[in-house]
């Protein structure tokens, strides 16, 4: 079992930044390639990002591309996204996901793919 829980979320207005963590505790986090989600209202969760388990490969979904930054501190067994230049659409709650280190591919865009969640924190950007 890998236990994760979400900080950092918040209200913030158009045009500013946050940074999100995940905590994690149970299993080696170093063994595990990790994944940002989030859900708006009424929307499906999407994926917003996805990091290897040492750090060395990132992906971002194009809309968040070039804003947000996902990183990791093995040591710390943490996962973090940096959130910049913040959009109204960029309203919903933020979870943290584990992918398991079997897996052919360190990130996937659907959510069954992953094999560990947290609990969520939200994030609220004003225009």
């Amino acid at each position: 079992q890998v236990q994760l829980v979400e900080s950092g979320g918040g209200l913030v207005q158009a045009g500013g930044s946050l940074r999100l963590s995940c905590a994690a505790s149970g299993r080696t986090f170093s063994n595990y390639n990790m994944g940002w989600f989030r859900q708006a209202p009424r929307k499906e969760r999407e994926f917003v990002a996805g990091i290897s388990s040492i750090g060395l490969l990132t992906y971002y979904v194009d809309s968040v591309k070039g804003r947000f930054i996902i990183s990791r501190d093995n040591a710390k067994n943490t996962l973090y996204l940096q959130m910049n230049i913040l959009k109204p659409e960029d309203t919903a709650v933020y979870y943290c996901a584990a992918r398991g280190p079997l897996q052919s591919d360190y990130y996937t865009p659907d959510p069954k793919g992953y094999d560990y969640w947290g609990q969520g924190t939200q994030v609220t950007v004003s225009s």
